[in-house]
């Protein structure tokens, strides 16, 4: 009888590795509920700052808009014209943040990427943005206000990039760099040379752990750099040269890109917590097929180096697709109705609860440029490493307490991974089941493994011998599903985010 018991659970075990005993189901994909968040608003490349309690994004063409729980936003300016509320003199009969740079070079203003940052020494809401003629000839400039919302008024241009040896004087280039110095340093072959020098857009403002304010910018051409502000006046500090270690008086600190290689939007946070600066910057072309998206680097000093996972870091090369970390990319999930693409040009907050989000534009597959803000929070992984939600907030907070075993955690999952590519590819979702074991199969057969650290969030998934370090969270997805999502980091820069439906 005995013998007769045995051989039963023997063949039970067996018939349970093969058809992957313990793996719930979840919800069925005929009883999802479909669709995609939608905000209702545009703001490119938005920039996001907290005030009063409540979240102000600002970005190009002159677009404000606020919001009191980060899944709702209302627009507050709109429109490069006189009649926006955001500027006071930015349109006036010498118009200085356009007097180097003129109209850009498909009509109009071109006002880009504003930044805004309280300055307590001068009292003062103060916006950083850009003007701009072309891929290289650009601005950024200092605006300041009393109130967030504006009106903001010009005061000056900080820095200038496209400029020749004929028109160097119509700049602050000798004003910055004396009398004696020479336009020449900058060029190739008679013009500016944007290989290896910025393009002076897209500036946003941090403080260092000292609170010591700095600015990084740049856009594609020379790179991303960095410069510090003077708090008393707002305007940069210009570093001695060191050709060594690739600082330049008039532009500052070289930190990544050039060649004219896609890097742009840089945004830095200093986290106290795992004491690391993280630096995101976007990669290809903001259009929708364009292969926009995010990458993560950071350093334990503000000026670098900046690294990713492998402990590499992108400089001087022509192919970059392997440099920094993917957060996010093109994605589509059973749940959403069009996938989301070309996501980019991000901002980071951390709230005054300690939540960490992520804020940027993005697209979707349904046959226009059309784009909106989104909202995900982020989390660190046991390495400190950055990871994104799936799907735009709704006030979800992570388990403090986590869970005991990967038994809590198992079942089928539908999982993106958003590989390193830098293209048009949307990547779906596959099929991948981990059992209460921790064994992890694949739609296709490839196999895995799943761990989970004992009353933690943070998991570990280990595909083809790649370990991905990542956190579960529960939270409601765009369509109103209840799920439970794996973000993991892999040791190959690539981010995998994992879903399953909670019945």
């Amino acid at each position: 009888m005995k013998g007769t018991k045995f051989i039963i659970a023997v063949l039970i075990g067996l018939l349970c590795m093969g058809t992957g005993c313990g793996t719930k189901k979840g919800k069925s994909l005929d009883e999802l509920a479909v669709g995609n968040q939608m905000m209702g608003i545009s703001v490119h490349d938005p920039s996001i700052v907290k005030a009063d309690g409540r979240y102000y994004i600002f970005g190009s063409h002159m677009e404000a808009a606020v919001s009191d729980d980060l899944q709702s936003f209302k627009s507050i300016a709109s429109g490069v014209n006189e009649a926006n509320p955001l500027f006071e003199n930015l349109f006036s009969e010498d118009p200085g943040a356009f007097s180097f740079v003129g109209n850009y070079i498909e009509g109009g203003y071109a006002v880009w990427a504003p930044d805004v940052i309280y300055n307590p020494v001068l009292e003062k809401w103060v916006m950083y943005f850009s003007t701009s003629y072309d891929y290289r000839t650009s601005n950024i400039c200092m605006a300041t206000a009393d109130q967030i919302e504006g009106p903001y008024s010009y005061q000056e241009t900080l820095l200038y990039s496209g400029y020749g040896l004929l028109n160097a004087e119509e700049t602050n280039f000798y004003e910055i760099l004396g009398a004696d110095a020479s336009a020449s340093n900058y060029m190739s072959a008679g013009k500016y040379n944007n290989l290896n020098f910025p393009n002076c857009i897209d500036p946003t403002i941090f403080y260092d752990e000292d609170n010591k304010l700095w600015m990084v910018y740049g856009s594609w051409s020379g790179g991303i750099w960095l410069l510090e502000l003077d708090e008393n006046t707002g305007l940069p500090i210009h570093p001695e040269a060191d050709e060594e270690k690739h600082i330049d008086t008039y532009y500052g600190y070289y930190l990544l890109g050039g060649l004219h290689n896609s890097c742009e939007g840089p945004y830095i946070l200093y986290d106290n917590e795992t004491d690391y600066y993280y630096l995101l910057v976007s990669y290809g072309g903001l259009i929708r097929e364009g292969g926009y998206q995010v990458r993560q680097f950071r350093s334990d000093n503000v000026t670098g180096p900046y690294v990713d996972v492998k402990g590499n870091t992108f400089a001087y090369t022509t192919d970059h697709s392997e440099y920094g970390v993917k957060m996010l990319g093109n994605y589509k999930f059973p749940s959403l109705k069009t996938a989301y693409m070309a996501p980019g040009h991000c901002s980071m907050l951390k709230d005054d609860d300690g939540k960490y989000y992520l804020v940027y534009h993005q697209r979707f597959d349904s046959g226009s440029e059309y784009h909106e803000p989104r909202v995900h929070q982020m989390f660190m992984n046991e390495d400190g490493w950055m990871v994104a939600a799936p799907f735009a907030t709704a006030g979800e907070s992570i388990s403090e307490e986590g869970y005991q075993s990967v038994k809590d955690i198992s079942g089928l999952y539908y999982l993106v991974n958003h590989g390193t590519d830098i293209s048009s590819e949307v990547h779906n979702a596959v099929e991948m089941s981990i059992n209460d074991k921790g064994e992890v199969v694949f739609e296709n057969g490839k196999k895995g493994s799943c761990s989970l650290q004992e009353g933690t969030p943070f998991v570990t998934i280990i595909i083809e011998d790649i370990s991905y370090k990542g956190v579960v969270l529960e939270m409601l997805d765009e369509a109103g599903n209840n799920v439970r999502c794996i973000m993991a980091v892999g040791k190959n820069n690539e981010t995998i985010w994992a879903v399953f439906y909670i019945e």
